[in-house]
């Protein structure tokens, strides 16, 4: 749909319209709308080094040689400079397509002519860039930045504005042309170059890269009029349809597991599609060799995101972010209007409200690529459970509970994947709860030294140190009316282990219990990291005795990030159950409407069975605001964590033991009251048997 078309057919497009159009006045005015001379860098080292925060970035800056932290850190250097040199070329390859979209609606010759300077100034510039000699080693290098990649994504900006233009009737000169048609060559030839690099000498054709050295070369493809190139494009070796099939697991997500890789792939592959369909050809419906499909890339996001529409930052990626929320946006506008599948209009508006603090549409996504007049208010419409069979996560929700659960199991996900496996993420119906904490930009210390490591994310570590690189398993998914029941499964964490988390979700509790086997005695933790604080119930937080850095242990893995702060002890008669209280501690989680969760765990052994409340980093948006979690600690070959979580009131749970002798607390937990209780306890070849147990009289 034209944006002359949305101007009529839509309620938001005219005023979106007015408010992109005085943006734009607005960076003229002040002079800000300058191209640098410089190549960008890499934008990941855009990070305080400090707090580990993003640095500030304003378009409304016509140059910069400091830069901000959010914390007021005054940064200088050349990395920081190349990097924010990415964020202007890359701010002014937008204001080209806004320029676009706003002479579109207005007509007015002004924003043509800003449109066409910008494209055409990167395009006398571009020649004169040399391959980048500050680029690293394991890059592939660009011209205009360190990465071919970045150049891959800018270029499709600049573009994309190229062709608005043409399609609203705009033509460049002769001089203008025959920058244009010098800047399209040079493209060409190192998009050709670099992706013949990765499919055939490199043989790793299911890069990310790909899909976007794809998009680039689609674009040329399709300003130049060239279909055949396209459809060789299409259908060769890494082309479209083969990324797909190699680039997307069987289940439709990314085969990296990560939500953000997943939506930057997803998106490259929608630009090629957008210029596809120029030629007549429909790859918004095509599928790759398994079934993949673009559809079943957002369905599966659907599946994904929490009950507001946020999606969990799995593997690498950030928690949030503004460029990224244009990037959600973007796709999802795309696929509502692709698809009509309503599910996606509140993934779009969080988006928004990232972006722009509102669910509404007013930004320049929405001009170019929306349609239609859907609701963004709303949540996430009823959902069943999802299991990810190739990728290895599965999704646990009950319609008449507000918490449900995410698990990762699958495999590491390579260069972007975490030590992670059977990590829990808890949400609410308000929100994240226990979330993956995302990833800081990856010229972070932090990102190997905490985000990427074992104890930043709640599962289990052995020995102070993280697991390996491996694989775990399900064992058994199962859905019904009453429960979801997850069992997971991972013997590759560390040599000698077998590590099993059982997950129980019913109308009123999830019961997490997580069995560790080992060949010898070692340190045991599970940890649990809560964007809450955990408050003492029917019990206390008391001082360690000892040095508490010599008692959290190793320094490596991420210990050195953690501070042990107290240890929970009992009150007099807490719990019940035979020698074995019942911890409780609970969490505000911010608003009337949520309410308070409670956890109770189970503690078999009051010596040697610890329950510590830690300080670590925060979440990957700003890691210097400390959060406080859990570290549930055991000492020996075999442990039981059990967990139970409960909204609004704290659960009833006992423990009945069956002639334990080696200390794993072997035996049944039971759940409820003598009106409604449930029984559960583990069987080595059947998983978690379960009896409903209720009094009807």
């Amino acid at each position: 749909m034209r944006i002359s078309e949305k101007l009529t057919n839509t309620t938001w497009a005219g005023p979106t319209l007015q408010a992109l159009k005085a943006e734009l006045d607005q960076l003229e005015a002040n002079g800000s709308l300058h191209i640098p001379q410089e190549p960008g860098g890499w934008w990941h080292q855009y990070v305080c080094p400090t707090h580990h925060t993003e640095l500030e970035f304003d378009p409304n800056e016509r140059d910069a040689h400091v830069f901000m932290c959010p914390h007021g850190c005054r940064i200088e250097g050349d990395a920081y400079r190349g990097a924010w040199l990415v964020f202007k070329h890359q701010s002014m390859a937008r204001v080209a397509l806004q320029a676009a979209a706003v002479y579109a609606g207005t007509k007015e010759q002004a924003y043509a002519d800003l449109a066409k300077r910008i494209l055409v100034s990167y395009a006398d510039q571009f020649p004169q860039y040399p391959v980048h000699p500050d680029a690293q080693p394991w890059m592939l290098k660009g011209r205009a930045f360190h990465q071919a990649l970045t150049e891959a994504i800018w270029s499709t900006t600049l573009l994309r504005a190229y062709v608005l233009l043409q399609d609203e009737g705009i033509t460049l000169d002769k001089a203008e042309q025959a920058a244009l048609d010098m800047f399209l060559s040079m493209l060409e030839s190192s998009m050709t170059q670099y992706r013949y690099i990765l499919i055939h000498e490199r043989k790793n054709a299911e890069n990310n890269y790909t899909a976007w050295l794809n998009a680039a070369l689609s674009c040329v493809y399709t300003i130049r009029g060239q279909r055949e190139q396209l459809v060789d494009l299409i259908e060769s070796e890494g082309g479209w349809k083969h990324h797909l099939s190699i680039g997307v697991k069987p289940d439709q997500f990314e085969f990296e597991g990560s939500t953000y890789y997943h939506i930057f792939v997803l998106r490259a592959y929608l630009i090629s599609a957008e210029m596809a369909q120029r030629f007549d050809i429909d790859l918004y419906r095509a599928e790759g060799e398994q079934g993949q499909s673009m559809k079943g890339m957002f369905d599966v996001l659907v599946g994904l995101s929490d009950d507001q529409g946020v999606l969990p930052a799995l593997h690498d990626g950030p928690l949030a972010r503004v460029p990224f929320a244009r990037e959600i946006a973007e796709i999802m506008e795309i696929g509502l209007a692709a698809y009509g599948n309503e599910a996606y209009a509140p993934i779009l508006g969080e988006a928004y409200r990232q972006m722009d603090g509102q669910r509404s549409r007013i930004s320049l996504e929405a001009l170019v690529y929306g349609e239609g007049n859907a609701d963004l208010t709303g949540s996430m419409p009823a959902r069943s459970s999802l299991l990810l069979a190739d990728s290895g996560f599965a999704v646990g929700r009950n319609s008449n509970n507000g918490l449900s659960f995410l698990v990762d199991f699958g495999p590491h996900g390579g260069s972007h994947g975490h030590y992670d496996k059977l990590h829990l993420s808890l949400q609410h119906q308000g929100g994240a709860f226990a979330p993956d904490l995302g990833m800081v930009p990856y010229g972070s210390s932090l990102r190997k030294e905490w985000f990427a490591e074992t104890a930043s994310h709640n599962t289990v570590s052995i020995g102070g140190k993280s697991q390996a690189i491996h694989e775990g398993r399900c064992k058994q998914f199962t859905e019904s009316e009453k429960s979801v029941y997850a069992w997971l499964q991972s013997e590759g964490a560390y040599e000698g282990s077998l590590l099993e988390r059982h997950l129980l979700l019913t109308d009123e509790w999830l019961l997490d219990w997580f069995e560790v086997s080992l060949d010898n005695e070692q340190m045991i933790d599970w940890w649990m990291h809560a964007i809450a604080s955990p408050e003492a119930v029917g019990g206390k937080w008391v001082s360690i005795e000892c040095d508490a850095s010599e008692t959290l242990g190793s320094k490596e893995c991420g210990y050195d990030r953690i501070e042990l702060l107290d240890r929970y002890a009992a009150n007099a008669g807490s719990g019940t159950g035979e020698s074995s209280p019942v911890l409780t501690v609970s969490y505000n989680l911010g608003d009337a409407a949520s309410g308070t969760l409670y956890q109770s765990t189970v503690q078999f052994d009051s010596e040697a069975d610890a329950l510590y409340r830690i300080a670590t980093p925060g979440t990957s948006v700003d890691p210097s605001k400390q959060l406080n979690g859990l570290l549930h600690r055991r000492n020996g070959r075999k442990a039981s964590f059990i967990h139970i979580y409960k909204l609004d009131s704290a659960p009833a749970v006992s423990w009945q033991s069956v002639a334990a002798t080696d200390g794993t607390g072997s035996g049944r937990i039971i759940i409820g009251d003598q009106q409604k209780r449930v029984v559960c306890e583990l069987d080595a070849q059947q998983g978690l048997k379960v009896t409903w147990e209720e009094d009807n009289e």
